[in-house]
């Protein structure tokens, strides 16, 4: 912990600084909509990667947070780009590489050393607190904060840092793998991680989205069973049965107490609930057998002991390090077993406003930006 509280007071500045002009989609009142400004950039650092963003991923996390934010900011957290620029004490990347972007950490206190970014002391502060560790701001010149998720994707240009960087093939689209970085880790990684769902356990997702759905693909892999899908919206429910579901289940239209006990007899081992919803929660809780464990995805902080033997668990990021498990889920797409490209829907990066609006309201599971092109700067 002491190492990292030193990281806090100091970090690498470079010996003089740079000032790069990029534009974002900038968030000035909640709400929205995001305007895309242009604004001034500084650094990298000695321990900063400067990344062209080629495209970036829309996560719930992004809308919510625009209802909230009341100081302007650039959001985004599923970013992939090119190296444009390395920091002189990063090792392993150059100009030209290919990476995705996923969740900063501090890799120094106690979590970080034993492998486990996501219990990172600094989790919060690096990925919500709009700054670096040690309160500067990249993009203060232009009265903007930045370094969301270490990253703010919603841009042109980013800066990260070898904790949240992963480098990628060259021969696969960039476009195609910038979700990679938050929801679809986070749901493919708590049922390979976090749960580490074995052979013929049953299991069911509270919905169907992109966190979802990326459980429910992990879990076919993982053999498990039954596999159950339950959401309101009857057009995912039919893409989680041709994704992996054994079962799905409307909630709007059916008793789901009566349909897994029918389908699953005393219960499931597991139940990811991704909702929000306490009423969902309360549900998911009932169909566990004893013993059983539900996944806390959408509002972590009701972790705990249960009746029966039952336990509830807060999940973040799927307990994955991205600089493995984005490389596993990369190698699972190659050999067809885990198409996630299935969720997504391309928007160009001047269209921000509308990808927002159809995720909210279902339309797209999804949306991934446009945000420049992949040829240049090779």
């Amino acid at each position: 912990m002491e190492k990292a509280k030193k990281a806090r007071r100091k970090t690498p500045e470079p010996s003089a600084v740079q000032v790069r002009q990029m534009q974002a989609a900038v968030l000035r009142k909640p709400g929205g909509p995001l305007r895309i400004e242009t604004l001034e950039l500084e650094g990298p650092r000695d321990d900063e990667v400067q990344v062209r963003i080629v495209a970036s991923g829309i996560c719930h996390t992004d809308i919510d947070l625009m209802d909230v934010m009341s100081e302007p900011v650039v959001l985004g957290h599923e970013g992939a780009g090119i190296v444009e620029q390395v920091g002189k004490d990063v090792k392993g990347v150059k100009p030209g590489d290919h990476l995705v972007l996923s969740y900063q950490s501090c890799g120094l206190c106690r979590e970080c050393r034993k492998g486990h970014p996501t219990g990172c002391a600094y989790f919060g502060d690096l990925n919500f607190g709009f700054e670096r560790l040690d309160g500067s701001n990249a993009l203060h010149r232009s009265g903007v904060r930045g370094h969301f998720f270490g990253q703010s994707s919603f841009a042109t240009c980013v800066l990260a840092t070898k904790r949240n960087i992963i480098k990628v093939p060259k021969s696969l689209p960039l476009e195609l793998l910038a979700p990679l970085g938050c929801g679809i880790q986070t749901g493919a990684g708590t049922v390979m991680n976090s749960l580490s769902v074995r052979k013929g356990q049953g299991i069911a997702v509270f919905g169907t989205g992109a966190v979802g759905l990326a459980a429910v693909m992990a879990a076919r892999i993982m053999g498990a069973g039954p596999i159950i899908g339950v959401d309101i919206n009857p057009v995912r429910l039919k893409l989680a049965l041709e994704l992996g579901a054994t079962h799905v289940i409307d909630n709007r239209r059916e008793d789901v107490l009566a349909r897994v006990a029918d389908i699953a007899g005393k219960g499931v081992d597991y139940a990811l609930e991704i909702t929000g919803d306490a009423n969902i929660y309360q549900l998911a809780v009932d169909i566990l057998k004893p013993q059983g464990t539900v996944a806390l995805i959408a509002n972590p902080g009701g972790g705990g002991a249960l009746s029966g033997g039952r336990r509830s668990v807060d999940i973040i990021q799927g307990d994955a390090v991205p600089q493995k498990f984005i490389p596993k889920l990369i190698r699972l797409y190659q050999k067809g077993l885990f198409p996630f490209d299935r969720l997504i829907k391309f928007y160009d990066f001047r269209d921000i406003n509308r990808a927002i609006r159809d995720a909210k309201n279902g339309k797209t599971i999804k949306p991934v930006l446009r945000i420049s092109p992949a040829q240049g700067n090779e």
